[in-house]
């Protein structure tokens, strides 16, 4: 118990006395001058607030007892211990090499791995958000503030087939599009205050959608038909378009682009496993442009410029690879690395900053960074997605994303205001 000195106890106690530890019976542990929220204070707010992490452990076969103890040991150690301004992985990672009772008891339970370590993880973030007074809200609405905490992935129902695309066409409006369970195009849509209902568009699809939007009130729609062609689908502001089809023999769905207003850059993967173009210009379609590769994915592109496309795809190794346009020319493809168990997904908050996400090994989210100098290291965000991601920027400091969670729902997430 704090008594007011600078200084207080904390005991660690081995939760299993079979297994062998060596833990310090009693460590000083200094009380940081600013008074932070009590372990009981954060504990009781995990509980009101994050009862899905609960569930979670529960269905894996956790009593609530055990759960409680597993929560109080990471949530102690993150708030006494635990250096707040490191990433929540980089202080579980600092946990475990410092508490290895800890993964000999968790082992010893026949528990998932990849659900502890993920949970936990979850819980660190949740206390770091705490601890430094940015809470996350439960929706979409400006809340962690322009930075650096991913808000709690939040169900938005639904029951999707593959990955969900998202677009924009203003600030605080999202449009997100997926494939539903008879084919069909279905849309759901954000309007700065709350989420609409499911809408069925139509189509028969054979794989995920691509949207993008190059105005206000303006989105374009495109997926992989039964014949293997292209189609397009489009909301002119007042309503929805038929679909017309704009041919080519397609492998994967589609991703799609847009360098100014009218324009649309649609890249597929086409036979051979080759990457194709083929452009709107403001007045026609042009023919397919082959721009080679071996891609092992349907492709992602991203403008941030008018004479700028950014292009991803997984490779045939599994990693991720890069193509862009600047200039008038193409690049060759460059290896970015990582180990992706989905196509990517790329959003970009601001000129010359890029945000590339997938879905790696344990399911979790990815994601690398391109700063407007150099790469940034992978970072996880987490989450347990059973589709590649999609991702969106509506603002500098914004970024949304969505995938198809464990129950084939959508599920969402946002970092920013």
């Amino acid at each position: 118990m704090y008594n007011g000195n600078p200084y207080y106890y904390v005991q660690y106690v081995p939760m299993n006395p079979n297994i062998p530890y060596n833990p310090v019976p009693y460590q000083y542990v200094q009380r940081n001058q600013q008074q932070r929220p009590s372990v009981q204070t954060i504990m009781q707010t995990i509980r009101s607030q994050h009862g899905n992490l609960y569930t979670q452990l529960e269905q894996a076969g956790v009593n609530r007892q055990l759960i409680e103890t597993f929560f109080f040991h990471v949530v102690n150690f993150t708030r006494n211990q635990a250096n707040i301004n490191q990433s929540a992985s980089q202080i579980y990672t600092q946990f475990q090499r410092e508490t290895p009772w800890f993964n000999l008891f968790v082992r010893s339970l026949n528990i998932p791995l990849s659900t502890i370590d993920r949970i936990l993880t979850r819980v660190i973030e949740i206390t770091l958000n705490i601890l430094s007074d940015n809470q996350p809200g439960p929706g979409p609405t400006p809340s962690p503030g322009p930075g650096q905490r991913w808000a709690d992935w939040e169900s938005l129902g639904g029951t999707i087939i593959g990955a969900p695309t998202v677009s924009s066409w203003s600030p605080n409006r999202l449009d997100v599009f997926a494939r539903g369970t008879d084919n069909a195009l279905y849309h759901i849509w954000w309007d700065g205050s709350r989420w609409s209902n499911w809408e069925n568009l139509g189509g028969v699809l054979t794989a995920p959608p691509a949207a993008v939007s190059w105005g206000p009130n303006r989105i374009d729609v495109f997926v992989w038909g039964t014949d293997n062609a292209l189609y397009h689908k489009w909301w002119d502001g007042s309503r929805w378009n038929d679909w017309e089809n704009l041919g080519g023999t397609l492998t994967s769905g589609p991703g799609v682009s847009s360098r100014r207003a009218n324009q649309l850059d649609v890249f597929v993967r086409g036979s051979g496993n080759r990457l194709y173009k083929k452009t709107w210009n403001g007045a026609s379609w042009e023919e397919w442009e082959d721009l080679g590769g071996n891609l092992n994915s349907e492709p992602a592109s991203i403008s941030w410029g008018p004479n700028r496309i950014d292009v991803f795809a997984r490779g045939q190794n599994n990693d991720l690879i890069h193509k862009w346009w600047s200039n008038n020319n193409w690049s060759g493809w460059e290896s970015l690395g990582g180990t992706l168990t989905s196509a990517p997904t790329v959003s970009s908050r601001r000129a010359n900053h890029l945000d590339v996400f997938v879905r790696g090994t344990g399911n979790r989210l990815y994601k690398r960074s391109w700063n407007g100098s150099r790469w940034d290291s992978w970072e996880s965000i987490g989450g347990n997605l059973t589709s590649a991601p999609a991702a969106v920027s509506w603002g500098p400091n914004r970024t949304d994303v969505f995938a198809r969670g464990q129950n084939n729902d959508l599920v969402h997430t946002y970092q920013g205001r």
